[in-house]
């Protein structure tokens, strides 16, 4: 198992960096997002050194809000454009996997919206077999969180791998996801995030305990698959204090299930 953690965009990437590095994290989950982190603005090989001093490898983050599944296809095919430059991005930086997060359309069928998210998820395959960063999809609240959900995305594109978040399987369904989802593609699984929460449908990125998901439980999930991959810990705490806490609870948790 690696842990990670995530930069936040708002800081400067170089800073988010150096203090992952310290804190003896394993990998950076780097999301390529503006206003710290814009895949237009950074020097990749510069970040590729500043990494490599550190010794942390890279898993690829995208934003959420990229209109993947747009209805206007200007919009749909400009996400396509940021997403190809992220993959670009991610290619410097030696990363092996960049997620992204499929969406709804409001006033549409929900036929219409996996079509779209399809659609770009087509257009992105060949950029990614050219760069050599593979496509994830990660789960999301309310829309992609069920294996029936995921699985409309994930069987007609077998070189699509899981980004399995485990706080999102918590939420806005009536029991949680996680063993469904492991059941059903754990073998396509490539990238974990951890973060607790109270389920409902706020998504709190609490620190690991401090809501009702039981960690030990979905760890042992995640170990009885086979799983032994890249875990970040996704936790807006705002104390670092808690985010290396939570670190102690993931590595005590893991060796013991």
């Amino acid at each position: 198992m690696l842990i990670g953690a995530m930069n936040h965009p708002g800081n400067d990437l170089a800073d988010e960096i150096d203090w992952i590095g310290k804190a003896g994290f394993d990998f950076i989950d780097l999301t390529l997002e503006p206003p710290g982190a814009a895949s237009w603005e950074i020097d990749a090989t510069a970040v590729r050194h500043l990494l490599d001093s550190h010794k942390l490898r890279v898993v690829g983050h995208t934003p959420p809000y990229l209109p993947i599944a747009s209805p206007f296809e200007t919009l749909r095919q400009g996400a396509i454009v940021e997403f190809r430059r992220c993959l670009e991005v991610f290619q410097t930086l030696q990363a092996s996997w960049m997620n992204l997060h499929p969406s709804t359309v409001p006033m549409h069928k929900r036929g219409f919206s996996v079509e779209r998210n399809l659609a770009s998820l087509n257009d992105l395959l060949p950029i990614s077999r050219q760069t050599g960063v593979g496509l994830m999809i990660e789960n999301v609240p309310g829309a992609f969180n069920t294996a029936a959900q995921v699985g409309e995305l994930l069987d007609p594109l077998p070189d699509v791998g899981l980004h399995l978040d485990i706080g999102h399987c918590n939420l806005m369904n009536a029991v949680n996801t996680e063993q469904e989802i492991m059941d059903s593609y754990g073998a396509r699984l490539k990238h974990v995030h951890l973060h607790d929460n109270r389920g409902g449908d706020l998504d709190l990125h609490l620190p690991l305990g401090s809501g009702n998901i039981n960690i030990e439980e979905a760890l042992r999930i995640l170990k009885h698959s086979g799983y032994d991959g890249t875990i970040t810990l996704e936790i807006f705490a705002g104390d670092i204090n808690q985010l290396l806490r939570s670190r102690d609870v993931l590595t005590r948790t893991w060796e013991a299930v």
